[in-house]
């Protein structure tokens, strides 16, 4: 690596004080130039590695590089791809750590009891879906997100996104998911106790869908963990600065969603596919 420093910069500085200041000898340097070049026996995997970091919108880490070359597929482990990593200056995105306060649980409307009581497995013979608020930071004022994801395929299934928080921000992002899911009926629906949650109006709209409503125990995000954990790599992948318009956030996260978390993006908890493929898969099941 030393000699192939100085040949990189011996244009700029003489070799003698390059291989002076690198604590290497000029005859070692000039027998460098002169051996044969050895092919890059990780040439295909660098290739491989970059067009999937990039297609991660930069955003993967190893765990994620790994599985998505092993899927292609390259005999890869840990160290062999951290040590490229390294080499080709590739980095993922570290998990957001601040997530805004938006549930108002002070009020005095009927809560339900925790009927999903934490079966967030993706086996669970129960189907759920999870839902949850979060705000996005933009030039022109806070933008407020409300999502619906299916316990057992993580797939965003619906979404809505509001200049305020009024009361029909679930609701919408509710019919959204429960029109592109063509209608099922028998499902959990959890959430926190947030008044938007517990409001007549959205309380009415789930039993008229034949779902059974859900809840965390007050201030415990625990209980709804999927939603909190979707929230955190949104903010990590996509949401993570201030836009610098609501119709431009309004455009990434629609992209984010339909362009790259359900379609591509690996999922841990699905066997490190994305959501749509698992979805498909299950439907495929006799």
């Amino acid at each position: 690596m030393r000699y192939a420093f100085v040949a990189k910069e011996r244009a700029q500085f003489p070799v003698r004080l390059l291989c002076r200041v690198l604590g290497v000898s000029a005859s070692g340097f000039y027998d460098y130039l002169n051996r044969p070049v050895r092919p890059d026996p990780d040439k295909q995997i660098r290739i491989d590695l970059r067009r999937i970091h990039a297609a991660s919108r930069s955003t993967y880490g190893r765990p994620r590089l790994v599985e998505a070359l092993r899927q292609i597929p390259h005999r890869v482990g840990h160290k062999r791809v951290t040590r490229l990593m390294h080499e080709e200056g590739i980095h993922g995105k570290p998990k957001a750590r601040f997530r805004p306060q938006t549930t108002d649980s002070r009020h005095f409307q009927p809560v339900a009891r925790n009927v999903l009581d934490r079966q967030f497995s993706v086996q669970s013979a129960n189907p759920a879906w999870v839902s949850d608020i979060t705000y996005i930071s933009t030039r022109e004022g806070w933008l407020y997100l409300a999502v619906v994801l299916s316990i057992q395929t993580r797939q965003v299934l619906g979404y809505s996104l509001a200049d305020r928080m009024p009361d029909d921000l679930v609701e919408r992002a509710f019919i959204n998911a429960w029109n592109a899911s063509l209608g099922p009926s028998g499902v959990v629906f959890h959430s926190d106790q947030g008044r938007q949650y517990t409001s007549s109006k959205f309380r009415q709209a789930l039993a008229e869908k034949g779902f059974t409503q859900s809840m965390s125990r007050k201030g415990n995000c625990w209980d709804n963990a999927v939603a909190e954990s979707f929230f955190a790599t949104l903010k990590k992948e996509e949401a993570s600065g201030v836009y610098q318009s609501k119709r431009l956030a309004y455009g990434a996260i629609a992209s984010y969603i339909h362009g790259f978390y359900n379609s591509s993006r690996l999922h841990s908890a699905l066997g490190y596919r994305s959501p749509n493929a698992y979805a498909k898969g299950l439907k495929q099941k006799p």
